[in-house]
């Protein structure tokens, strides 16, 4: 087992505290109703899980990158949909850390990072995802202010947030190089949620289109450079694997602990099904994938902190992970049998909710291309 640090260990076991007292107990009625669980959410910023990585000195926890990896997990294992919001608020942070002027900071990230605000990024377009360079927003430049006109989908938290790290096309002449980022307050005039999505899994948060029409926004919350706007929204792309690797694993050891205690409480032919060898053989399957999952993510995590190359390794972990979690689950669902089929229990709910990391945080099809490439590279 990978040893971690004090403050590492105190972070995740508050993070695990926290997801048992005021997740757990509500996170099926909550994805039931499609709730989006607002209050709870915030409290979770005020703990200091907005800005993980954010020094203090900004309004965030100061934490290290894996201390965002083990609370990752604890989320996912409580409720993914609620992670999800967590992890979208964390991105936009780092994203104005990095790039965003000192005026910025205060403006944007403080009250993000200090846990006034969540936040989220305005990316994805309808022809325009695993292709992040085929974006048709644009952002026309009028005197010393930006208009934008556009429309954006699959947004995370795109009618909760109050900030957001937009992208938009500013050069259309100039390809990739003609793509900005910017900061933004969600109110502003000509930000409109067209509707929020009904989804298969993650429904414990709003999940949006976006139009923006005639939103005006003041050149100086440019972040970065004019051209900057794919170094920006691509800046991290390592965490962000990792980070859906964390999420794999965690919504698979809620998985495989739910299969393991209806097994040891289900009876059936006079014992435990748990002793009957085609249940615990399937459990020790379920454990060995999901411990090797985990495994990959630790290390793709510590590769990433100590600042070392990890491109494939972040590839292959959010991969293999993502395919473990769907695998898990549905395991899960067969130990339990009939009951398993129905939201009565918590495996469904899990089953439901795994899909979706094998398309988000690039899909699978693209985790293979960048491992390959990698390879041919020699690395």
């Amino acid at each position: 087992m990978r040893q971690f640090t004090d403050e590492q260990i105190a972070i995740r076991d508050m993070a695990r505290d926290f997801v048992r007292h005021e997740i757990i107990p509500h996170a099926a009625d909550w994805d039931r109703d499609e709730t989006i669980p607002l209050d709870t959410v915030y409290r979770m910023g005020k703990l200091g899980l907005f800005g993980i990585c954010i020094p203090t000195e900004f309004g965030g926890s100061g934490a290290d990158f894996m201390s965002y990896i083990l609370v990752t997990e604890e989320l996912a294992y409580g409720d993914a949909g609620v992670c999800n919001m967590i992890n979208a608020t964390n991105s936009f942070g780092i994203k104005v850390r990095d790039f965003g002027t000192p005026t910025q900071i205060e403006r944007f990230l403080r009250p993000v990072a200090s846990g006034e605000q969540i936040a989220c990024m305005l990316l994805s377009e309808p022809q325009a995802g695993s292709d992040a360079s085929n974006l048709h927003t644009r952002a026309v430049l009028k005197d010393d202010r930006y208009v934008v006109n556009g429309s954006k989908c699959f947004i995370t938290s795109g009618r909760s947030s109050s900030a957001a790290v937009l992208v938009a096309v500013t050069d259309p002449q100039a390809g990739k190089r003609g793509i900005s980022a910017f900061a933004i307050l969600t109110s502003a005039p000509g930000y409109r949620v067209l509707r929020a999505e009904h989804k298969l899994g993650h429904r414990t948060n709003d999940t949006c289109q976006i139009a923006l029409e005639n939103m005006e926004v003041p050149a100086e919350d440019m972040l970065g450079k004019p051209g900057d706007g794919l170094k920006v929204a691509l800046s991290g792309l390592e965490s962000g694997r990792i980070a859906a690797a964390a999420q794999s694993v965690g919504v698979a050891r809620a998985a495989l602990d739910a299969a393991l205690s209806y097994a040891k409480e289900r009876q059936a032919f006079g014992k435990r099904i748990f002793d009957h060898q085609a249940v615990a053989f399937n459990l020790a399957e379920m454990a060995t994938e999901l411990e090797v999952a985990r495994q990959m993510c630790y290390h793709a995590a510590a590769l990433k902190q100590a600042g070392q190359r990890c491109v494939k390794e972040s590839s292959i972990a959010k991969l293999f992970a993502s395919r473990m979690c769907e695998h898990v689950c549905s395991a899960a669902i067969q130990v339990h049998g009939g009951y398993g089929y129905l939201n009565d229990f918590p495996v469904e709910k899990y089953y439901r909710d795994a899909k979706v990391f094998q398309i988000y945080d690039g899909t699978n099809e693209i985790q293979k291309i960048l491992i390959s490439r990698e390879l041919a590279a020699g690395y």
